[in-house]
């Protein structure tokens, strides 16, 4: 377990792109997912997991309702996979957790809430490659045999036709890792990736205390925030390009001009 409180740009964007050098290849390819919370104390649960109550069992309705009323045009395929994946990405509530392969996107959602600028941020960065050597054996075999590293809802169609066989792969719980179908400018945009749990209720931060070497917990200090914003919003890393659209600018431009907070 590694958790890391920055103290400058600088040491912030070591700390992202470290360790992304591939011998094997050559290159500079990072095989971390991140995710940004703008409040370092949220914790990394599902909006699934938000209802609260007994929301493991209201799953299933609404999932099976999505898929009544949403027009099935929208969907490449009859799958529960491409179904979730649509669904998470219009807001419903899913067992779904989004990351980006991208570091500044993370940081982008850590700092897009300038009134929570008083609190410390946090990129959470998943190894996806080590997570998924405690897949079950036909999810590893699939993955070897595509010569993939992430999961595709094609793919896991193959391997998985329905949400109650996840957990009869494998006695233990898991971290599965798969990428959305190109829906719209804005999946596309955000360089998005989920992922799933087996365990409908088991947070993703409580399995990854079990697996100390897949991950590390950086740390934003609020003080950090309005220089990371001003600096993302240079490199036109803003709500303008991520959520395509006159929503997005509209959310850009709103907080662009808004009147600077003190930390």
């Amino acid at each position: 377990m590694t958790t890391i409180r920055v103290k400058s740009w600088s040491e912030l964007h070591e700390r992202l792109f470290d360790d992304s050098w591939d011998d094997e290849i050559g290159r500079f390819r990072s095989r971390l997912a991140f995710r940004g919370l703008s409040d370092a104390d949220y914790p990394l649960a599902t909006t699934l997991m938000r209802l609260g109550g007994d929301y493991g069992s209201l799953e299933r309705h609404l999932l099976r309702n999505f898929k009544k009323y949403a027009h099935r045009s929208m969907v490449e395929h009859d799958s529960v996979w491409h179904w979730l994946a649509l669904a998470q990405h219009h807001g419903l509530p899913t067992r779904l957790l989004d990351w980006t392969y991208s570091p500044y996107i993370a940081l982008h959602f850590a700092t897009a809430n300038i009134e929570q600028f008083d609190r410390d941020g946090v990129i959470w960065a998943v190894n996806y490659l080590l997570a998924h050597r405690y897949l079950p054996e036909p999810l590893r075999l699939k993955l070897d045999e595509e010569g993939a590293n992430v999961f595709t809802v094609g793919m896991l169609s193959e391997c998985v036709s329905a949400l109650q066989e996840l957990p009869e792969l494998s006695l233990d719980n898991y971290l599965l890792f798969i990428e959305p179908p190109s829906i719209d400018d804005r999946i596309v945009n955000q360089y998005g990736m989920f992922s799933i749990m087996p365990d409908v209720r088991c947070p993703v931060d409580q399995w990854l205390v079990a697996h100390p070497q897949l991950w590390q917990k950086i740390v934003i200090p609020a003080a950090l925030k309005w220089e990371i914003r001003d600096k993302l919003d240079q490199a036109n890393i803003t709500e303008r390009v991520l959520f395509p659209g006159l929503d997005g600018l509209s959310r850009w431009l709103t907080r662009h001009y808004s009147p600077k907070i003190s930390a």
